[in-house]
């Protein structure tokens, strides 16, 4: 009886309190601390896309902060320079390189690796960041827009990914991490074709690392939910070209650009098959569908109404935390 009291305790202030999976929180908050700090990823070269803002632009300066070299890549050259100039002025002179690059144009890849390659001579961890989100039904969806968010989150990565791997087998030595999010793990209301591409991330990615293990090769999928970042103001609508501009929402309750940084390069730092970083109550649904799909298929009854409500109403920004009362539908009021 104690011992059952005892574990739900420990399940309830984990749900107050966790803004990640137990294995990532244990490497976090035990392992990480046990280890060298800053000293495993000194002298690494680590390149990585979508660099100009938001998670990428985080993981420059964590990265940076430990020593590591990088290539920072996007499409907004000028916005890298800042990046760059902004970890110098942190860290002091690491070798940061700026490499301009639009994900969505495959056939720039091959050329744009070749470069990253004659910086430094090899890569050892590409961090496949770059991507794009989406709000929108999927009735009013034009099929183009769901075209260019495979083309750009899924397509992207992968093409960028294998015009890279050839140098990482040749050396057998190397480690891929893609940010894919909690979307790759759930169905999304209001970001259909963008939960697509993410769940495309994970069929994709996990071959690839059993193709692999021979070649001494690691893979790592990272799952963020509701993070600060432009994302949100970036997202693609139901029409090509068209963003969903500011969102003029409070950011207060998402986790900090930062603090997920650090969490994803955790995971790659201790190789991490997968790692789900949110906070709850999305950490608490991507755990319910990993294990329990049905449960999830109930309590979206109460959930899933009142998000599309809100965007119907002129919620641009469909992330606001949801209490644990409102999770449980024992409140209607939406947030």
């Amino acid at each position: 009886m104690i011992a059952t009291l005892l574990l739900l305790a420990a399940l309830f202030l984990w749900y107050l309190f966790a803004d990640c999976d137990f294995i990532l929180l244990f490497c976090d908050k035990l392992l990480s601390r046990s280890r060298r700090k800053m000293e495993n990823f000194r002298g690494k070269v680590v390149w990585i896309t979508g660099a100009s803002s938001g998670i990428g632009e985080y993981l420059a300066y964590d990265l940076a902060a430990r020593g590591a070299k990088l290539i920072l890549s996007a499409r907004r050259k000028t916005e890298l320079e800042r990046v760059r100039e902004a970890c110098i002025a942190q860290c002091g002179q690491v070798e940061i390189r700026v490499l301009p690059l639009d994900i969505s144009k495959h056939d720039t890849h091959a050329s744009v690796v070749s470069e990253a390659l004659e910086f430094f001579n090899h890569i050892d961890i590409l961090i496949n960041n770059a991507g794009r989100s989406q709000r929108a039904l999927i009735i009013d969806t034009e099929l183009e827009v769901d075209r260019e968010l495979l083309e750009t989150n899924t397509l992207g990565s992968i093409s960028l990914t294998k015009a890279l791997l050839p140098s990482m087998v040749q050396r057998k030595s190397g480690h891929v991490a893609v940010v894919s999010s909690t979307a790759g793990k759930l169905g999304v209301p209001v970001s259909a074709s963008y939960a697509a591409s993410k769940h495309a991330l994970h069929g994709w990615f996990n071959t690839l690392r059993l193709e692999l293990m021979a070649e001494n090769i690691d893979v790592t999928i990272v799952c963020p939910g509701p993070v600060v970042s432009e994302g949100a103001a970036s997202a693609i609508t139901h029409v090509v070209g068209e963003s969903v501009g500011s969102t003029n929402v409070d950011d207060s309750q998402k986790m900090s650009t930062a603090r997920c940084a650090h969490l994803i390069v955790t995971a790659i730092d201790h190789q991490l098959s997968e790692a789900w970083i949110a906070r709850n109550p999305v950490l608490f649904f991507s755990y319910v569908g990993q294990y329990c799909p049905i449960l999830v298929s109930w309590l979206a009854k109460f959930v899933v109404p009142g998000r599309i409500a809100a965007f119907k109403a002129g919620h641009k920004d469909i992330n606001a935390r949801v209490s644990l009362w409102q999770t449980l539908g024992i409140s209607k009021k939406t947030q």
